[in-house]
């Protein structure tokens, strides 16, 4: 069925397939230039159109030097709901960010979040089922809630209401475990963003991160359960930034895609010729965090590096936990199959440290018909 195989670095060959040969389908990152005026279109250009459920969104430079927090608004809770990726506050109602999701895009309001006069902004776009979503009853350890999937990618929208039992299951709907999942309240005051990664420590279950500050892998049974997801499931405790009684949730889900999207993790070497990570695929968007503490969470993509659009090393990194804006440096190759580090930095490559990482496809390494990817 395919003819390329890929020789880690390690000796194991791993053939290169994918079930998702466009992921502009399903992800898709657009860039704007704000000009205040309400109304205007934001269209992809991707290879597919894509109505995007998931939207988050950056300023990247702004005219007046002013930092900007990030926002992201789904087709679950609706247009005029938004919830910041690096604060603790409870979700905004604003009609001022979008006006609609598009068939091929999204449509901005005036709001300087999203179109500041000469603000330079991203959107980093997820389609999950275009806003129908499967109502969850509570029943058991179950709670009430909602989901929206798209399983051919991996990713789903929930929702929930929470109980503060000593344990509590929420329903997904991936139809696979998630390898990755953040969760906010959205009610409540004060709510850090807690994350689940696979690969966060030997016992993921057992641990969390927070997507909104810099503090280092905490082991703590009132968030996980220390119970692993299931493909139904994911269970979570008392702590009241994922189950406080009668306050609503959201949680953000994704399952690994082969070709698609990757959640894995690399030690770092010190070394600015540094680690290599496989991942089948070639990046489109990167997030990664060295899970010690003090550290950030660092995103690059494919569509802010105008300068470098053909070629490497990756310029421009934003902050999920920080409303600073997009910072310049030369850490990261984009690669056909994969990134490589090129910093020494404790960020990106600390000795001995181990970083967790999270990426999407520009392009499968080989797609289903056996075409490969050509490198920046």
């Amino acid at each position: 069925l395919l003819c390329s195989m890929y020789q880690e670095p390690s000796g194991v060959r791993i053939m290169a397939y994918t079930t998702i040969d466009d992921p502009s389908a399903h992800f898709q990152i657009a860039t704007w230039t704000g000009n205040g005026s309400s109304g205007t279109a934001v269209t992809n250009d991707g290879n597919s159109n894509l109505q995007p459920d998931l939207l988050w969104g950056k300023i990247r430079t702004d005219d007046a030097d002013q930092n900007r927090n990030h926002w992201l608004i789904d087709s679950t809770r609706g247009l005029n709901k938004a919830l910041g990726a690096n604060t603790t506050s409870s979700e905004e109602t604003n009609s001022g960010y979008l006006n609609s999701f598009d068939s091929d895009g999204f449509t901005l309001g005036n709001d300087g979040n999203s179109n500041g006069s000469g603000d330079l902004v991203v959107g980093w776009q997820w389609k999950a089922n275009g806003g129908s979503t499967t109502s969850v009853s509570a029943s058991g350890t179950v709670l009430a809630g909602t989901h929206q999937a798209n399983t051919t990618a991996g990713f789903s929208i929930v929702t929930y209401t929470g109980e503060d039992d000593t344990v509590n299951t929420v329903t997904h709907g991936l139809g696979a475990v998630p390898a990755w999942f953040i969760v906010k309240g959205r009610s409540g005051s004060g709510r850090h963003w807690r994350v689940y990664h696979h690969k966060n420590t030997s016992a993921p279950e057992t641990d969390y991160l927070m997507l909104n500050d810099t503090r280092a892998t905490t082991d703590d049974v009132n968030y996980w359960y220390d119970t692993a997801p299931t493909s139904s499931v994911f269970s979570i405790s008392t702590a009241n930034d994922v189950n406080a009684n009668t306050e609503t949730y959201v949680a953000y889900c994704w399952a690994e895609i082969q070709g698609y999207s990757k959640f894995g993790s690399y030690t770092g070497n010190a070394n600015a010729d540094g680690p290599f990570v496989y991942l089948g695929f070639k990046p489109a968007w990167l997030m990664i965090r060295n899970t010690i503490d003090g550290e950030d969470w660092l995103i690059w993509d494919i569509k802010r590096d105008k300068a470098r659009a053909f070629g490497n090393p990756m310029s421009g990194r934003l902050k999920a936990n920080d409303a600073i804006q997009e910072v310049a440096g030369n850490d990261i190759d984009f690669l056909s199959n994969g990134f490589k580090i090129r910093t020494d930095s404790t960020y990106a490559n600390g000795n001995g440290n181990n970083i967790i990482y999270m990426a999407f496809a520009e392009h499968p390494f080989v797609s289903s018909k056996g075409v490969p990817t050509t490198a920046r």
